[in-house]
C-alpha cells in the first residue's frame, strides 16, 4: 500500500528537518562556546531553558533566544535592491543543503515492528491492511532517499548553493555584496573540481556511488581511512591507504572552501567586505543564510563520515567489539545513529577549531591552492589509485 510508505517518508522528512534545525541551533551555540574557550572568554552563560535555573551556565536556552530575536527583528528591505531576487536568494542558499541531507544514511535501520503491532491491536486492524502496517514499520531505513547515484546527486545539489550567494550579491545592488558574490562563485567552482576528483579513488575501490553501499563496503573491508576497523582484515586495504589519505586531505580542504569557512571565508571577509554577500540582509533573511552555512557544514561533515570513517558502522578492531546493525533490534538501530553522530560531531568541532585558529588566506593564495595544488594533486591521485586497482586488484 503506497500510501503507508508515503506516510513513513513524510515522517522521516519531518524528523530530519526538526533534527537539523535543532542541531544547527546548538552547533551555533557550541561554536560560540568553543571560540570563547580558545580566546579565554566565558561565552554565553545567561539564558537557561524554560525550566527555572536549568542550563543557565551552559546557555542551553540561547538558541531559543536567538531564534526569537531573528523572528521579531524588523525585516528591512533597502529601497535600492532588486526586491524579487533579494527575497529569492536566501531560499536558494538554504534549500540545497537541506535537500542534500535527505540523501545521507544516518544509520542502518530502525525496527518499529513493535509499534506496528501496537497499532494493529489498538485499532483492531485485520487482514491485508494489518500486515501492511506492520511490514511498513519493520526495519525502516534511516535515510529519506536511497538512490544508486547518491554521491553524484549530492555534488549536483550542493553545487546549486552558489546561485543563492551570487544572486544575493547582485540583487543587493551594492559593491561589497557584489564582490562577495563574485568571490564565492569563483571559489566554489574552483574547489568543486578537486572535491569531485578526490572521491574517484573511493568509487573505484567500492564500485558504487550509493552511499549506503559505500558504508556496507567499509563495514566488511575496513574504513577507507582506518582499514583496521573491519570485520575481516584485508591487506589490500592498507595498500590503498596512500591514495585514500590524499583523497581525505583534498576533500577536507575543499569542504572548508565549499562551506565558506575560515580560512576560506573570502566571500564574507568582514575586515574587507563588511559582511560580504549578506551585508544588506537582516532578520529572517540573514538567518536563512546563517542556517544554510551551518547546514552545509553538517553536510560536509556527514560526507566525511560516510566516505572515510564508515558511516554508522563501528565494527571494532578485527571484528571484536563490533556494533551490529539495527535489523530486528530497535536499540541497536539507535546505537548505529549514535555512532554516526559521534563521528559527525568530531568533524564539526574540527571545523570550529580551525576557524578560530588559522588566519584567512589572501585571494591569490586561495586560487593558487585550488588550481595549482589541489587540482593537479587530485588528478595524480586518481592515476595512482587506478594503477593500484589494476595491479593489486
Amino acid at each position: 500500500m503506497w500510501w503507508l510508505d508515503a506516510i513513513v517518508t513524510i515522517l522521516k522528512i519531518a524528523t530530519l528537518l526538526v533534527g537539523v534545525l535543532g542541531l544547527v541551533s546548538y552547533v551555533v551555540l557550541a561554536e560560540r562556546k568553543v571560540s570563547a574557550f580558545i580566546q579565554e572568554r566565558v561565552g554565553p552563560n545567561r539564558v537557561g531553558l524554560p525550566i527555572v535555573g536549568f542550563g543557565k551556565s551552559l546557555a542551553l536556552g540561547q538558541p531559543l533566544a536567538d531564534a526569537l530575536k531573528f523572528l521579531l527583528k524588523e525585516d528591512y528591505v533597502p529601497g535600492h535592491v532588486n526586491k524579487f531576487y533579494f527575497w529569492l536568494a536566501p531560499a536558494l542558499a538554504v534549500i540545497p543543503p537541506l535537500v542534500t541531507l535527505s540523501l545521507i544514511p544516518y544509520g542502518s535501520v530502525l525496527d518499529f515492528s513493535w509499534l506496528g503491532l501496537w497499532i494493529k491491536e489498538s485499532f483492531s486492524l485485520q487482514g491485508e491492511l494489518a500486515d501492511a502496517v506492520v511490514q511498513s514499520l519493520t526495519n525502516v531505513p534511516v535515510v529519506v532517499a536511497n538512490v544508486n547515484v547518491g554521491l553524484l546527486l549530492v555534488f549536483a545539489i550542493t553545487s546549486l548553493s552558489v546561485y543563492g550567494i551570487v544572486i544575493a550579491g547582485w540583487a543587493s545592488n551594492s559593491k561589497y555584496p557584489f564582490l562577495g558574490g563574485i568571490r564565492s562563485s569563483a571559489q566554489m567552482i574552483s574547489y568543486e573540481l578537486a572535491m569531485g576528483l578526490s572521491v574517484v579513488p573511493l568509487l573505484m575501490l567500492a564500485g558504487t556511488m550509493n552511499l549506503g553501499e559505500l558504508i556496507a563496503y567499509q563495514r566488511q573491508h575496513g574504513w577507507f581511512l582506518l582499514p583496521i576497523f573491519a570485520e575481516e582484515l584485508n591487506w589490500k586495504s592498507f595498500v590503498y591507504l596512500l591514495p585514500v589519505a590524499v583523497s581525505f586531505v583534498i576533500f577536507l580542504v575543499s569542504a572548508f572552501a565549499e562551506t565558506n569557512r575560515l580560512p576560506f571565508d573570502l566571500p564574507e571577509s568582514e575586515t574587507e567586505l563588511v559582511g560580504g554577500y549578506h551585508t544588506e540582509y537582516s532578520s529572517m533573511k540573514f538567518a536563512l543564510f546563517f542556517l544554510g552555512e551551518y547546514a552545509a557544514m553538517i553536510v560536509a561533515s556527514s560526507l566525511l563520515v560516510v566516505l572515510f570513517l564508515g558511516g554508522w558502522t563501528f565494527p571494532g578492531v578485527l571484528g571484536y567489539g563490533a556494533i551490529p546493525d539495527g535489523v530486528g533490534s530497535f536499540l541497536w538501530g539507535l546505537a548505529n545513529i549514535a555512532v554516526f553522530f559521534a563521528k559527525l560531531l568530531f568533524f564539526i568541532l574540527f571545523f570550529m577549531w580551525v576557524r578560530w585558529t588559522l588566519p584567512r588566506f589572501r585571494y591569490d593564495q586561495l586560487m593558487y591552492l585550488g588550481w595549482k595544488v589541489l587540482l593537479p594533486l587530485a588528478i595524480g591521485n586518481v592515476l595512482v589509485a587506478a594503477f593500484l586497482v589494476v595491479v593489486v586488484g
